[in-house]
Parts: structure tokens; C-alpha cells; sequence
């Protein structure tokens, strides 16, 4: 019985961008042999193209398709990230870092941040950001890869990149037609259904071709071609938890090369820094009920470290997601399943999610419901894990010195969100949830940074005999000992991934 071929013959990819070419080349590394893979996109449609900072886990995609860290650098442009620094974010004035890796290493059952907690009461440790590894080394602007060895501190630690998208989406492009991928150039002018299923049969461009397949992935961005233009599955609007809609980006001349992500907040929204080898990424998130665009772009203009390389591109959007992720034969993927602002610079990281996830639950022609079914209850999960993770940012705020904020502070936030401030506020605990893509540094980090203090200590501390204050310092200063020999994050990409003309 399985000498039955009942396999994907043929896939189309509608769009290109940074969704389209890493989907792609992620298909055309997994199907080896008996697949037809197309791309069908057009140099007429821009992509957003304003996710140039990622999360650690590009560096699983890029090393699953044999990608060299090196080279791929070279060829974007690209740099190293450490964490972010959020800036104004808790109240006014205050700072803090959200790094990748763990605060210090883990001595005892009871977790490290009780230890500080207790610490804190007596004024014998500094502030947080002082006991992870990610922090010693980009506040002195260093970089080189952690170490295997886990009894150095120079193993606490994790990182990703910033890089061109534009450059990336190109790298993969070559990638994939290296292994077969057709591309066509061209606009999608009609999706036509099969009038007995109901699914996707073919699309035909503007120029009459048509392009049938068995599986569709839509890769359209925000209009949702396939998915919700030809299958109307719908949009789950977050607005109310997440208000920001609209995004400024502009890039500017670089001054400084920062191992990590800016995100400052203004009095409606935030204004991101991401630096590249050739100039810096940085855009202003607001909303538009607080502030008019115009304003909103004087902020951004009058934040840039240096003077701009292009006019400020506008960019709308409505926080979200569908209500399916695959509907019937078509696959949506980046910014046609939804919509997430860049804060925890997770839009890359949700295209990568969504083509692992096909991977895992891969079809044949038979389109079985519990498979469409599982990838849909996973992918939502993850989606609204992420955006929770998010709202977190927003709702642990102090400030009320403009509407926004004020808004944020009081409005009502999802009942797992709740749960989850609820326990750490109790006895600083952690509650994670399945598909929770943020570990349990990324929540300290925002939890403690933006002032949600614990009332109480974890009880099993009444059952400490042990000291931890020393210890905790002698790790801070191991740290900053083993940051100082780090090499400078300029100097290493200019001895391993210059790109040509930069720096």
C-alpha cells in the first residue's frame, strides 16, 4: 500500500522578499528529487524589507541549508547582535538590556534571580543587566562566538545577526535556483478555486500565463493573495492590546557599531537602531490615534545618530493574525499570516517558524484535516505566544506622561499574560506555556527591567543555608574580565565577514 504516489508534485510560491526566497531555499534543500519548485514574484511590487534584526534561532536555518556564517555576512551586509537595550521603556530615563542567554550560571535548584532578588533587599548587588554574559560584552561594544566549554562564563551566552534583508532575500535567490527553483516575473492577476473542493487550482499573471500546482504558499505580504483574497479565511485583529500601526523607516550614516538592537520609546511608540557594516537601519513605531505622521516623523528625523541616506518610507499596518495559517491547499508565510510589530525583532524568526512547521507536518495531495489542523493549532500558539511576550513590554510600564503609555498601563491584557505577571509578581516565578519561543531570561530580563519587582521570595529560599551575594559579584567581575579580552565587534567582522566597501 505505500507504493501509492499520492506526493506534491508541484509548489508555487506566490511573492518573494525575504518570506518567498526563504521558503524557497528551505524547500529546495528538504525535496530533493520529484518536486517542482516555483517562484513567482515582481520587481514592480516592493517587500517591507525592515527585518534586519533576528533572534538566535536564524542561525539554526542558515546552518540546516549549509549556509557559511562568514559568507553570508559578507554578502549582507550583516553584523552581530548580543540583545536589545530598551531605553524609557519602564519609566522615563531607565535602561536595561534583554540579552540572548542566561543570566550567570545556574549553582542551585532554586534559580539565580531569587539569589539577586535577595540580594537586592540589602544592597550588596547591582542591577541585573550586570550578571549575563551578553550584557559584559556589548556595553564594551565586543563580540566573538561563545565557547563550547560550559564551566566558562564565555559559554552563558547566545547571539544572531543584523543584516540587509533585501541583500538576504538576493543571497537565497541564488541559493535556491542553484538547486532548481524556477522564478517567473510577474503579477498575479486572477487565483482561480477548484469549484468542487474549493482549493487553489491555479494563478494567472498579467501576461496570461498560468501557473497551476498542488501546493500554494502565500508569501504576498499583508494582502494575503491566496489566503485571503481567493479564500477569504479571515483576520484576528489585536489592535486593542497592541495600538501601534504605523512604522517610519529611514536609514542613516554609521557612527557607532553596536553588537546590539536600540529600542527607544518616544511618547507614542518606539524608535528602533540597527547597525549594518554600511549604515544604520532605524525606523519609529507609533500610533496614529496619539500622533499625526508628520509628527511622528519629525521624531525619527530628529533621533538619527547621522544624516540620512533616503527619504522616510511610511509604512501601515493592523496588529494580528489569520484566523488559519493553512487553509485548504495554500500555506501562508511572513507577513501574509499576520503581523507582529519588530520590537523582539520576530518577523523573520515567524517565517522561519512557519516553514519548519511544514516541513514537520509536510502533505501529500490528500490535504488531511488533523495535519492542516495541528500546524494551524501550533502555529497560533506560537503566534500568540510571541505577541503576549510583547504586549508585556507595554503593559509593565510605569510612565504616564502621554496618552499612549497611559492607555497601555491600565488597558485590559490576555487572561495567560495575566497569569503569567500574576505568578512572578507573587514569588517571582515563571510560568512557561507550550511553544513559548522566549526562555526564561528573555521574561526576567523585561519582568525586572521594567519594575515588576516579586513581593515575596520563592519559600524554598527559607531553606537556603547558602551565600550567594559573594558569588554572584565574583561572577560579575569573571564576566567583565572576559569581555575586556574579547575583540572589538568591528574588528572581528573586519578580520572574518567584511563586505566589500564597507566599514
Amino acid at each position: 500500500m505505500y507504493n501509492n504516489d499520492n506526493s506534491i508534485k508541484e509548489i508555487l510560491i506566490v511573492g518573494g522578499g525575504t518570506a518567498g526566497w526563504m521558503t524557497a531555499a528551505a524547500l529546495s534543500n528538504a525535496l530533493h528529487r520529484g518536486c517542482n519548485i516555483t517562484l513567482v514574484e515582481s520587481e514592480e511590487i516592493g517587500t517591507v524589507g525592515v527585518g534586519e534584526a533576528t533572534i538566535p534561532p536564524i542561525r539554526t536555518f542558515n546552518q540546516t541549508l549549509g549556509i557559511n556564517e562568514n559568507e553570508f555576512l559578507k554578502h549582507t551586509q550583516g553584523t552581530f547582535k548580543l540583545g536589545i537595550q530598551f531605553i524609557n521603556w519602564g519609566k522615563s530615563e531607565h535602561t536595561y538590556f534583554h540579552p540572548f542567554g542566561a543570566y550567570g550560571k545556574q549553582f542551585d535548584m532554586v534559580n539565580l534571580h531569587q539569589y539577586w532578588l535577595a540580594g537586592r533587599e540589602t544592597d550588596q548587588v547591582s542591577a541585573f543587566d550586570d550578571y549575563c554574559m551578553a550584557w559584559a560584552a556589548a556595553k564594551l561594544g565586543k563580540f566573538s562566538p561563545p565557547l563550547a566549554d560550559p564551566r566558562n562564563v564565555l559559554s552563558t551566552f547566545e547571539y544572531a545577526y543584523h543584516f540587509d534583508a533585501g541583500q538576504y532575500a538576493q543571497y537565497l535567490r541564488r541559493y535556491a535556483q542553484a538547486k532548481g527553483v524556477k522564478r517567473i516575473e510577474g503579477k498575479v492577476a486572477q487565483v482561480n478555486l477548484n469549484p468542487r473542493t474549493g482549493f487553489v487550482k491555479d494563478v494567472i499573471l498579467e501576461n496570461a500565463q498560468v501557473l497551476p500546482a498542488d501546493l500554494f504558499i502565500d508569501c504576498s505580504g499583508f494582502r494575503g493573495l491566496l489566503i485571503e483574497d481567493a479564500l477569504k479565511t479571515g483576520y484576528q485583529d489585536w489592535s486593542h492590546w497592541l495600538p501601534c500601526d504605523r512604522a517610519w523607516a529611514v536609514p542613516c550614516e554609521l557612527k557607532e557599531l553596536t553588537p546590539f538592537t536600540k529600542s527607544t520609546a518616544h511618547a507614542a511608540g518606539w524608535q528602533w537602531r540597527i547597525p549594518l557594516q554600511h549604515r544604520t537601519g532605524n525606523g519609529h513605531v507609533f500610533c496614529s490615534e496619539f500622533m499625526s505622521e508628520d509628527q511622528a516623523c519629525s521624531v525619527l528625523m530628529n533621533n538619527l545618530d547621522g544624516d540620512a541616506l533616503a527619504e522616510p518610507r511610511l509604512l501601515k499596518f493592523k496588529t494580528g493574525r489569520r484566523k488559519q495559517f493553512w487553509n485548504k491547499n495554500v500555506v501562508a508565510i511572513g507577513l501574509s499570516s499576520g503581523f507582529l510589530e519588530p520590537l523582539e525583532s520576530t518577523s523573520i524568526h515567524l517565517i522561519q517558524a512557519g516553514i519548519a512547521k511544514l516541513l514537520a507536518l509536510f502533505p501529500d495531495k490528500s490535504f488531511a484535516q488533523d495535519t492542516i489542523d495541528e500546524y494551524n493549532r501550533i502555529a497560533i500558539n506560537e503566534i500568540e505566544n510571541i505577541r503576549d511576550f510583547i504586549i508585556l513590554h507595554y503593559c509593565l510600564t510605569e510612565r504616564e506622561d502621554s496618552e499612549l503609555w497611559r492607555y497601555c498601563k491600565n488597558m485590559s491584557i490576555p487572561e495567560p499574560l495575566a497569569y503569567k505577571i500574576k505568578h512572578f509578581k507573587q514569588y517571582g516565578r515563571l510560568i512557561p506555556r507550550e511553544m513559548d519561543l522566549f526562555g526564561n531570561a528573555s521574561w526576567l530580563a523585561v519582568h525586572i527591567g521594567q519594575g515588576n519587582i516579586p513581593d515575596k521570595l520563592d519559600p524554598l529560599m527559607k531553606y537556603r543555608n547558602v551565600q550567594a551575594t559573594d558569588w554572584l559579584n565574583k561572577l560579575k567581575l569573571a564576566m567583565q574580565s572576559a569581555a575586556s579580552q574579547m575583540p572589538n565587534h568591528k574588528s572581528y567582522i573586519e578580520k572574518y565577514c567584511k563586505s566589500f566597501g564597507s566599514l
